[in-house]
């Protein structure tokens, strides 16, 4: 039978065709999103064990199994919620190509921080330079864990959430909630998190070494607020009514 001569419910009709072409390419979206959110992943943990049991010569570095938990099981939870409940979100957060020279300046910078204070953790452990207490790795995976929730809370507060500087389109400001505490919840979270990755691998070097992040975030959050000032309506006000950036009451 010719399907030309069917009724238009029974072979289908245009909408159902878009429709279905929109479902196809979502599926085809998602698809490529998960395929890279798990090859970020797995690189990501393959660079962090390399740059941690290579220097320190054996796996035997029970606190960089530690840290390598504590770091990548929430990274995971968080992907899998975010891919099932805010895609787009997970896709701004995969984005780390930057357009501005300073910012790609912040970028290298801050993998050379990395790059360093690892490696010289990896060391420290090799050849005992300077080594902390158990309780010093422990006390500080609680200062980790906490915070991965405040992260976790300014992901929720902020959809428009970007690991680039821009102004997105339609966006806003956004002052609740953390927000309305200090204007940059997501460094002051990343700040705990970067300073006590050092303690819980059991390294003083590699806390020095961390701290550089300071003068790094703060070149970002110049560089930032001159950005959402100018494209974002509302920002200059903003900062106006919420005073600090990062500390609540120091920076």
């Amino acid at each position: 039978m010719d399907h030309r001569r069917l009724p238009a419910d029974a072979c289908g009709t245009g909408d159902d065709a878009d429709a279905l072409r929109r479902t196809e390419r979502k599926s085809n979206m998602d698809a490529k999103l998960f395929s890279q959110a798990i090859l970020k992943f797995l690189s990501g943990l393959l660079i962090v064990g390399l740059l941690l049991f290579l220097p320190a010569g054996t796996f035997a570095y029970r606190q960089a199994w530690l840290l390598i938990g504590i770091l990548f099981i929430p990274m995971f939870i968080a992907g899998l919620i975010m891919m099932g409940k805010s895609p787009d979100l997970l896709r701004k957060r995969l984005n780390v190509k930057e357009n501005q020279s300073d910012q790609k300046e912040v970028i290298a910078l801050s993998g050379m921080m990395f790059l360093a204070a690892f490696v010289v953790a990896g060391l420290n452990f090799r050849f005992g330079w300077v080594v902390l207490p158990d309780w010093v790795s422990y006390a500080s995976v609680l200062v980790f864990l906490l915070a991965y929730a405040l992260y976790a809370e300014v992901l929720r507060e902020n959809v428009w959430l970007s690991r680039t500087v821009e102004v997105q389109e339609n966006q806003k400001v956004i002052d609740t909630g953390l927000y309305g505490v200090v204007r940059h919840p997501m460094y002051m979270s990343t700040l705990l998190l970067f300073l006590s990755m050092p303690l819980v691998l059991g390294s003083a070097i590699s806390f020095v070494i961390m701290l550089t992040y300071i003068p790094i975030i703060a070149k970002r959050i110049r560089n930032e607020e001159k950005v959402l000032e100018i494209g974002l309506e509302g920002y200059a006000e903003y900062k106006e009514r919420v005073r600090y950036k990062v500390i609540p009451f120091v920076w």
